[in-house]
C-alpha cells in the first residue's frame, strides 16, 4: 500500500506541474499578443480633436498631393501612400519612437499605411478612422 501512495502522489504532482506550465504559457502568450496589438490604434473625431488639433505632434495625411491641396486637417504633412517606395522613404524621416497620427479620405489608405509603418518599426500609430470625409462634414 505504501508504494501505491507514493506513486499516486508522484503522479498527481506531475499532473499539477503540467497544468501550471500550461497556465504559465497561456499567460505569457496572452500578454505578448496584447503588446503587439497596441501599436496601431484606431481613433475617432473627438479623440483627434483632443489629442492632435493645435498640438505639436507627428500628423500625416497619406492622400495624394492633389487631395491634400484641395483641403487637409490642421498642420498635417502630406506623405502620399500611393507610391509605396516613396512613402517608405519619407515616413522614415519621422521619429519612430514618438506617437504618429495618420489619416486619408475614409480609412482604407491609412490602414495600409499604418501596417507599413508598423513593419518599419513605428511604435505607436494612431489611425483616424473617419479621415477627411468625416472632418470635412463637421
Amino acid at each position: 500500500m505504501g508504494k501505491n501512495k507514493i506513486f499516486i502522489t508522484y503522479f498527481l504532482n506531475i499532473k499539477h506541474m503540467k497544468n501550471l506550465l500550461l497556465l504559465l504559457l497561456l499567460i505569457i502568450f496572452t500578454s505578448c499578443n496584447s503588446q503587439v496589438d497596441k501599436k496601431i490604434n484606431v481613433i475617432d473625431l473627438p479623440t483627434l480633436k483632443q489629442e492632435v488639433i493645435g498640438k505639436d505632434v507627428q500628423f500625416v495625411d497619406v492622400r495624394t498631393e492633389n487631395e491634400y491641396q484641395a483641403g487637409h486637417i490642421d498642420d498635417a504633412v502630406n506623405i502620399d501612400i500611393s507610391n509605396e517606395t516613396n512613402f517608405k522613404n519619407k515616413i522614415q524621416e519621422l521619429d519612430k519612437n514618438k506617437p504618429i497620427y495618420i489619416y486619408c479620405h475614409s480609412g482604407g489608405r491609412s490602414n495600409k499605411a499604418s501596417k507599413i509603418m508598423e513593419e518599419l518599426g513605428f511604435t505607436t500609430i494612431y489611425d483616424f478612422s473617419g479621415g477627411w470625409s468625416t472632418w470635412s462634414r463637421q
